[in-house]
């Protein structure tokens, strides 16, 4: 398809915390803003969630799996509007850039047949090939909502899911690929680990409104140790597989249920304040988007270590569940349009790139950018 104006795009996300598929209209001609449009959410059942958390790790096929990934977003996509393209993101499964590569299962063609739509997917690898680390890949949307915003001076976007990730962006530049206009990197874990925690200690999928954290104290020891890890001396951009802290998860375990949760969250807030040292400039606020800003404890934490205001992005009237989903709509505009979806300063690749496959119905998929 042509895009030479503002379109209908779906963007679809499914994160490692597991919680289900999140999907979300944007309208956009891939470079501004113009309106956000209807979301909706799917949860993972728990026999699901078990068999799509058996598949990480593995690199082969996992027909089952995905099975499921697309039965749910085909489930979810289908009872939403029609659009005129679909961002399908899939569900990460294994992440070893400078390895093996990035691994995300689901087929953008089964659901360009089942939707009669075109999706664009697949987006991590051409940025993986040419050397970039494939994550994270919201910082250009996040470049995008700055400008809609009219910011006008850096800020910062954190996205607390599985691991939690940090764009800083310089509203000023006229381009997200500018130099200087964006630096993004994971920082460390997020919600992954104290959701395993929860799961596997009582059985509940979250530390709903941070409860247990908010009763049990911090190691510092543990914590330490956990800030001695190599990862926090890499220089960015760098990111991470949900799993590379599993350590951490090791390192709690003699600890109460309630210590042990305010470690893990304690944790997430002391890795987002030893990121902001790579800050070009401390920003002037930082806007938290993804599950962990709805944990009361873990945002208490963050203010407490950070020196500038820490705020929920609903507060610049943005939905901070969909924020995601959001920017795989506008990337695959981007893609559509050959426009840059990562750069240097996002990812590590060696220059901007767009790359992702594209889906037609009725035709065999085409990788599309690079």
């Amino acid at each position: 398809m042509k895009i030479t104006g503002p379109v209908r795009a779906l963007g679809t996300m499914s994160g490692t915390s597991l919680d289900g598929v999140d999907a979300a209209i944007i309208v956009t001609n891939g470079v501004t803003i113009e309106s956000f449009g209807a979301s909706d959410y799917r949860p993972y059942s728990d026999t699901e969630r078990d068999v799509i958390r058996a598949g990480f790790g593995q690199w082969g096929d996992l027909p089952e799996a995905a099975e499921i990934v697309e039965t749910a977003h085909a489930q979810l996509l289908n009872r939403m509007e029609p659009s005129d393209l679909i961002g399908f993101h899939g569900q990460t499964v294994a992440h070893d850039p400078g390895g093996r590569g990035t691994h995300q299962i689901g087929d953008g063609q089964v659901l360009a047949e089942i939707l009669q739509t075109p999706v664009i997917w697949d987006f991590r690898s051409a940025d993986v090939q040419l050397g970039g680390q494939g994550a994270p890949l919201a910082p250009f949307y996040h470049f995008a909502l700055a400008k809609w915003m009219k910011a006008d001076a850096p800020v910062a976007f954190l996205n607390l899911g599985g691991v939690a990730n940090i764009t800083w962006i310089d509203p000023r530049c006229a381009r997200p690929e500018q130099d200087g206009a964006l630096l993004a990197f994971d920082t460390g874990p997020a919600n992954a680990p104290l959701n395993d925690l929860m799961q596997n200690r009582l059985g509940q999928d979250c530390d709903r409104e941070g409860a247990l954290a908010a009763r049990g104290s911090a190691d510092e020891s543990i914590l330490r140790d956990f800030l001695a890890d190599p990862f926090f001396y890499r220089m960015p951009p760098k990111s991470l597989d949900r799993d590379y802290f599993a350590h951490l998860s090791r390192a709690v375990s003699d600890l109460s249920d309630a210590d042990a949760a305010a470690t893990l969250t304690a944790a997430v807030a002391m890795s987002v304040s030893d990121a902001m040292q790579h800050c070009p400039i401390p920003p002037a606020t930082v806007w938290v988007a993804g599950g962990g800003r709805k944990n009361p404890t873990m945002m208490q934490m963050l203010s407490a270590t950070l020196d500038m205001p820490v705020r929920p992005v609903e507060d610049a009237n943005l939905d901070g569940d969909m924020l995601e989903a959001q920017a795989f709509g506008y990337l695959a505009v981007r893609v559509a349009r050959g426009l840059p979806t990562s750069c240097p300063g996002t990812t590590g690749v060696r220059a901007a790139v767009s790359g992702g496959t594209k889906s037609v119905p009725g035709k065999l998929a085409q990788v599309v950018g690079g």
